[in-house]
C-alpha cells in the first residue's frame, strides 16, 4: 500500500466517526483539501465550509476561496469575524494569532447549535507542530479536530492527496494573514493591512508570485526568492514608484529572500 492509499484509507475511517464538518476555511490549500474531503466522506449535507472576511485575508484569496467552492459544490458561508476590535490582537504581540483564532472559533462555535453534533475542523497538518503557531492552542481549548494532523499527514502528503483528486490549489504557495507582515510590537491597522496586500498585488501582476511585503512603517521590506533578487532589483525604479502611490516611503530588497515566517526569528523560533 502506497503512502498515498494508506493516508486515504486512515481518513476516510477518521470521517466515518464525524456527524458533520464544519470546516475553518481559509482558501489554503490545506483547508481546502479538508473541505474536500468532507464533502468526498460526508456528503454535500454534512459539511460547511465558514470562511471569514476578515481585514487580514487578501481579497484575492477570499474569492479564490468562493471560486474553489462553487467549483467543487461545497456549500459555504462567508462571516465576518471582529478580532480588529480586539486590542490585544491590533496591540500586535507574539500571541496574536491567537487571538484571531479565538474569534474565528467562538464564531464557528456557534454554528453548533444549527448543526449539532457536528465537528469544527482546520486543516492543521503535522508540519505545522513544529512551527510557533499560538492558533493551536486557541484550536485545542475549541476541541478543533485536525482530520490531517490526526492521520499523520504532512505538508507534502496534503500536497499529495490535492493533487490526486485534481484540486487546482494542490501547489499553491502559502499565504499566511496580512497581519503576520507587520513586525510584533507594531499595532496592525486598517490601513497597513491594504498596504500589504496591495504592495503583494503589485508584486505578483509583475511577475513574483511568491513574496512577502514586510511593513516597517514608513518603508516596505520586499522579500522574493534568492534567485529572484537580481530580476527584483531590475525593477527597482517601478517598485518605488508603485509603492510610493501605496503610500510606502521607500522599498527595501531583503538581500536574503523570501523565508516563511522570518519575522518569528525575534523569537528565537525556526519558522
Amino acid at each position: 500500500m502506497t503512502s498515498l492509499q494508506k493516508h486515504l484509507k486512515m481518513l476516510e475511517d477518521w470521517f466515518s466517526k464525524s456527524q458533520g464538518a464544519l470546516v475553518a476555511f481559509s482558501g489554503g490549500v490545506d483547508s481546502s483539501l479538508v473541505a474536500f474531503l468532507a464533502l468526498h466522506f460526508l456528503g454535500k449535507d454534512r459539511c460547511l465550509a465558514v470562511i471569514s472576511a476578515s481585514p487580514s485575508l487578501k481579497m484575492s484569496e477570499l474569492d479564490g476561496a468562493r471560486q474553489f467552492a462553487r467549483k467543487h459544490g461545497i456549500p459555504i458561508e462567508v462571516i465576518v469575524t471582529r478580532e480588529m476590535e480586539n486590542p490585544n490582537y491590533t496591540s500586535n504581540p507574539n500571541n496574536r494569532c491567537y487571538y484571531c483564532k479565538h474569534t474565528l472559533y467562538t464564531e464557528l462555535d456557534n454554528f453548533r447549535e444549527r448543526f449539532p453534533g457536528w465537528q469544527v475542523m482546520n486543516g492543521q497538518n503535522t508540519d505545522d507542530l513544529g512551527d510557533y503557531r499560538p492558533g493551536l492552542q486557541a484550536a485545542k481549548e475549541f476541541e478543533v479536530r485536525a482530520p490531517l494532523g490526526e492521520c499523520g499527514i504532512d505538508k507534502e502528503g496534503v500536497r499529495n492527496l490535492a493533487s490526486h483528486f485534481g484540486l487546482e490549489c494542490w501547489d499553491k504557495p502559502a499565504s499566511p494573514c496580512l497581519a503576520s507582515r507587520v513586525p510584533y510590537g507594531e499595532e496592525v491597522t486598517f490601513e497597513k493591512l491594504r498596504q500589504i496586500e496591495k504592495g503583494e498585488a503589485h508584486l505578483l501582476s509583475a511577475g513574483f508570485p511568491v513574496c512577502r511585503v514586510r511593513h516597517f512603517g514608513e518603508a516596505a521590506r520586499i522579500e522574493v526568492p534568492p534567485e529572484e533578487i537580481s530580476r527584483l532589483k531590475s525593477l527597482e525604479a517601478e517598485t518605488q514608484q508603485a509603492f510610493r502611490k501605496i503610500g510606502f516611503g521607500q522599498i527595501e530588497i531583503d538581500p536574503e529572500g523570501f523565508v516563511s515566517g522570518k519575522l518569528n526569528r525575534v523569537l528565537g523560533s525556526a519558522s
